[in-house]
């Protein structure tokens, strides 16, 4: 038993506070920030862990997915133009910058997930809109993902776009990040008025399993006595607090890294994203037991 613990700690999978689990997502397919961008290697090594791991999508032109941040091919692959634009024929000789590798498709996803870690979770982080997606698109997560082993969460800040997965797939699990929304609302009005938009979107048609929100915002609104993440669990949601990544992984945290890292897990926040999965959980103990 303590060679399976030692096991998992090595692997990046959670960290634990006063008897609150809070599991570590890898940011990007990345358990390591040297990790190459969305590695297909890494999923699997996930996969395998029980890990949870985050990918985005972007849609083609002919309604499948390709996993791929930004709208543009340039900054992180070898191609040129708007992802959108690019059917599979256009994609298959375009490489990512970083190893050459081939990109992944939505096809090769829905190939890899048919066996899994039953621990294992992969979110799904919608990066176009639903105007962009479409029925078409939502049409192709169902017919790929409808029959896959492993756990998906579908995610993204386009309302209409997770209403439209529920209705095609209800079986998948749903996320939603009003983080920019709730940000411009604490600016303009109050923390009453985030209060009142984040009470409103929980209860709302996406009716989402994981909200997911920036760790600053997390610590803000802590700051002016308004408990986010406590607001989210009292209706059954998880919270996912993005993304933070230890500036410097062999050293552990810096001063103010640990006291944003203790503020945010005093919190105890369901979900951590990170780049640093493994550095993280290592910085973590080793604090806790100095």
């Amino acid at each position: 038993m303590v060679q399976m613990t030692r096991l998992l700690d090595a692997q990046g999978l959670e960290i634990s506070h006063e008897g609150h689990r809070t599991r570590l997502k890898w940011h990007r397919l990345r358990k390591r920030f040297s990790d190459p961008l969305f590695s297909a290697e890494v999923m699997a090594e996930g996969f395998a862990a029980g890990a949870s791991m985050e990918l985005d999508l972007r849609v083609r032109a002919d309604g499948g997915f390709v996993v791929l941040h930004d709208r543009e091919l340039e900054g992180e692959t070898t191609g040129h133009g708007p992802v959108a634009e690019k059917s599979v024929s256009d994609l298959s000789d375009i490489r990512m910058q970083e190893g050459d590798r081939p990109l992944i498709l939505s096809e090769d996803l829905a190939a890899m997930m048919q066996s899994t870690h039953p621990a294992a979770l992969l979110q799904f982080d919608m990066k176009d809109d639903y105007e962009a997606i479409g029925a078409r698109g939502v049409a192709h997560l169902a017919t790929h993902f409808r029959d896959i082993a492993a756990s998906v969460i579908v995610s993204g800040d386009s309302l209409d776009l997770i209403v439209a997965v529920k209705d095609k797939l209800p079986h998948l699990l749903r996320g939603i990040d009003p983080t920019e929304k709730l940000y411009d609302i604490s600016k303009a009005n109050d923390w009453k008025a985030v209060e009142a938009e984040l009470r409103a979107d929980l209860s709302g048609p996406t009716e989402p399993d994981t909200v997911y929100l920036h760790w600053p915002l997390i610590l803000d609104a802590a700051n002016e006595g308004l408990d986010l993440i406590a607001l989210c669990q009292d209706e059954g949601k998880r919270v996912d607090a993005w993304t933070f990544t230890l500036k410097d992984p062999e050293a552990g945290f810096s001063e103010e890294e640990w006291l944003n890292i203790s503020a945010l897990m005093a919190l105890k926040p369901d979900q951590i994203t990170t780049d640093e999965a493994p550095a993280t959980e290592r910085a973590w103990r080793r604090r806790m037991t100095a």
